[in-house]
């Protein structure tokens, strides 16, 4: 199976019989968009009906001994099995419903959703192979999307990222939209992180107390300037108001004047973070583990690896600070670092554990939620996000993750739009409450809603361009609304004011070709198409590098994540 980790991966899955519902296949090393094989005669069976399934990898040859898992949706827990050395698994008496399907092979994730319609004394037919995507690049007409000039939507293009469909594409979807949304709720998530010491920085009355207590200290250090005390007392106090380098030497002339005290040897390594000195605060906190394991400690190294570029070890150093204390914050911090680097079924598995540990924690459900978005459940994952915004209504951030996933999923979500109503109405002045609660309307009425609907979501995209003049994506889609109108000079004058706000959006680039081609000004649409495809070019470039990164880390990583005992 060596070869396997060598190139891109394509789970494609033939479902015999079966050719409507969704389908979605996601794998962090090897998800592509799946194809389904022409209906075939399933065999007779004697026990009933079910599924039975084939597992094997792009040569023909079978993977035996995958563990196979099957969950019927809204029923907890799975059925479990593995692959014979024939490749072959079989889930038999099942009743009619809606099926995830996994396989699991040296780290490697197959999912597929299925809609199971049994028939009498039947088997529905799955076959799971692993193949090179090169030839995926290309649709069936062997046409490129930047050649499709002369296609008009009425819909946001669903691109592939410069025309290959990648697998890191949450659900399998190829779709830049969703590969750019699961990227950009991983690294969102950990920013619910609560701020580092001394990042805050005081003002007002606080500053001019903060001021005059440094003056003291600072002539207390005058007139004993080998004190402990006084160095470690005003190192802190620069520490803490953000001045990392002035404290520094001043937490150093503490340790050498008292080299075993605790406090000061970690205000030092936290000083030397904040100075961007990750290395000499990575040697400190070795130092400090030398003599003490607590939790704290293992949380900062892990800090430090991430900054290091290390996140294998940044993983194990906060897996070890849950496992000595299972507090809140342990366990966001594992399970974002999991999520910033895709590994979207440990961090679910972490954030799950602590969701159940912290029910009323709105960052963990969100964590949760964005980990199930990536793992392409994305009706679980609008359940969690709607569950965070209810505990605390006034925190937009879970509002802005259900608004980002309604727009990348495939179908409406569960919940959303009612939840992003709320959020307008309690922030009318927000721009994304406005452009996410307009975008749920018209994704759920697939923009053929009745001419009110059309005029409140018209009029909610008006308001947040109006009340942020940057808010590109809101530009593009009142241009859409527009040109879905037959009115091409509006469409056109809005595409601008979005590439005005952001040259780098490519859908924005895309969509003015067209409309530029739909007045007959060819030379024009000429060469949106040509910018649309540098942009392109350059987002797979991205793609690629991320691809990498999360190979590797994937590859590297140990098992799924064991939790401490409960407490």
């Amino acid at each position: 199976m060596k070869d396997l980790f060598k190139s891109r991966f394509e789970v494609r899955i033939k479902l015999a019989g079966y050719l409507g519902g969704a389908l979605t296949a996601l794998l962090l090393l090897m998800f592509l968009p799946m194809a389904a094989a022409a209906p075939q005669a399933a065999p007779r069976v004697r026990d009933g009906v079910g599924i039975q399934g084939l597992v094997m990898d792009s040569r023909g040859k079978p993977v035996g001994d995958a563990v196979v898992r099957l969950a019927e949706a809204g029923v907890p827990g799975a059925k479990e099995t593995k692959s014979s050395a024939t490749g072959a698994f079989f889930f038999r008496r099942l009743p009619r419903g809606d099926y995830r399907l996994t396989a699991e092979k040296l780290g490697l994730h197959a999912v597929v959703n299925v809609h199971f319609e049994p028939q009498s004394g039947t088997l529905q037919k799955v076959e799971l192979v692993i193949e090179d995507a090169g030839s995926s690049r290309r649709d069936p007409n062997g046409v490129s999307p930047s050649s499709m000039q002369a296609m008009t939507f009425a819909d946001k293009p669903n691109f592939t990222v410069a025309g290959v469909t990648d697998w890191t594409a949450v659900g399998g979807h190829g779709s830049d939209s969703s590969l750019r949304t699961s990227e950009a709720l991983a690294s969102e998530t950990v920013t619910l992180k609560p701020e580092a010491p001394g990042t805050a920085q005081d003002g007002g009355a606080n500053a001019n107390e903060h001021s005059e207590t440094a003056r003291k200290m600072r002539e207390a250090l005058a007139k004993d300037p080998g004190s402990f005390e006084a160095n470690h007392r005003l190192g802190a106090l620069y520490l803490h108001g953000g001045k990392y380098q002035e404290s520094i030497p001043l937490l150093l002339r503490a340790y050498h004047a008292e080299p075993t005290n605790y406090g000061n040897e970690y205000d030092l390594a936290l000083a030397y973070e904040g100075a961007g000195n990750y290395a000499q605060g990575r040697e400190q906190v070795r130092e400090l583990l030398k003599h003490r394991n607590n939790a704290d400690l293992h949380r900062l190294a892990g800090e430090l690896d991430e900054k290091l570029d290390d996140p294998l070890a940044a993983v194990r150093e906060f897996e070890q600070a849950t496992r000595l204390d299972p507090s809140e914050q342990n366990y966001f911090e594992w399970g974002s670092e999991l999520l910033l680097h895709r590994a979207v079924w440990q961090a679910e598995e972490v954030f799950h554990k602590g969701a159940a540990a912290y029910p009323k924690s709105s960052r963990m459900l969100t964590g949760l939620g964005t980990a199930l978005f990536g793992g392409a459940r994305y009706d679980e994952a609008a359940r969690y996000l709607c569950d965070a915004s209810d505990l605390n209504p006034a925190d937009p951030e879970p509002y802005i993750f259900m608004g980002k996933i309604q727009m990348a999923a495939p179908n409406p979500l569960p919940c959303v739009e009612q939840k992003l109503a709320r959020f307008v109405e309690r922030q009318p002045d927000n721009s994304l409450a406005n452009y996410f609660y307009a975008m749920a309307l018209l994704k759920n009425q697939d923009r053929s809603a009745d001419k009110q609907t059309l005029r409140k979501a018209e009029g909610l995209l008006t308001k947040a361009v109006t009340v942020d003049p940057k808010c590109a994506d809101g530009y593009l889609e009142l241009g859409i609304l527009s040109a879905s109108q037959n009115n091409f000079q509006r469409a056109i004058e809005l595409y601008r004011k979005a590439i005005d706000a952001n040259p780098q959006l490519g859908d924005a680039h895309y969509r003015l070709a067209v409309a530029y081609d739909r007045i007959g000004e060819s030379p024009k649409a000429k060469q949106e198409f040509q910018l649309h495809d540098q942009i392109a070019k350059q987002q797979a470039q991205d793609v690629e590098r991320q691809r990498r990164e999360v190979k590797q880390f994937m590859i590297l990583q140990p098992g799924q994540p064991t939790f401490p005992p409960a407490q």
